[in-house]
């Protein structure tokens, strides 16, 4: 009796292979200038799409894409990092990684960022790097105190980094009773409109290399 063969698997790609792949697509068909400011990470900063119309004296090149992880960017930090040879890098991410795992602690994402940083380090060892805190997003309160960990963590991180900036928007987010403003988010009440980009813009731009 012939014994069964079982049917070839395909691949699975892995996450946010699609975008990649577009901004590959993109990059052919109009390539960037080098040494932009580059702007990485999560929605926050994929649905930015006006940012540049906010820092007018500066390139900004946007490589986020939506929904990723600190995990997910260091999977992807030669694809959308390393190539663009950035004068400045600026990071906005963490907290998918905490509403995607229940488990995750502070510690954990801290650990994360610095996997990171430490790639981007090695390869590009003079670049500025910033990194904008974790948002208070409405929708995810109950995650607050991972997030204000987190940020604390990556702040002392980066104090003892040469080259590096924490932008820190939470408390500019946040109300007088100390609840996130809640005009200045859509809907889904995670992401922001127009109104939190404009408490983001002029806390990023100083930090921002000329």
């Amino acid at each position: 009796m012939m014994a069964l063969q079982s049917a070839p698997q395909t691949p699975t790609a892995p996450p946010y292979a699609q975008d990649i792949a577009a901004f590959k697509q993109a990059d052919r068909q109009s390539p960037p200038a080098m040494g932009q400011i580059l702007f990485i990470g999560s929605s926050s900063f994929t649905r930015w799409t006006d940012a540049q119309s906010y820092f007018p004296t500066h390139p900004i090149l946007n490589r986020a894409f939506g929904g990723s992880t600190l995990l997910d960017v260091t999977r992807y930090v030669a694809d959308v990092v390393f190539p663009y040879q950035p004068k400045q890098i600026v990071i906005y991410c963490g907290e998918n990684d905490f509403a995607a795992d229940s488990k995750l602690t502070a510690q954990d994402a801290v650990a994360r960022f610095k996997t990171l940083f430490g790639l981007i380090r090695r390869q590009l060892r003079r670049v500025p790097i910033a990194y904008v805190s974790m948002k208070p997003s409405p929708s995810r309160w109950n995650l607050a105190p991972k997030f204000i960990e987190a940020n604390r963590g990556i702040q002392e991180f980066l104090a003892h980094q040469r080259g590096t900036k924490f932008v820190d928007v939470w408390g500019a987010m946040l109300n007088e009773q100390g609840q996130p403003k809640p005009e200045i988010f859509g809907p889904d009440r995670l992401h922001m409109n127009a109104s939190g980009y404009r408490i983001w813009a002029p806390l990023i731009e100083p930090v921002l290399v000329r």
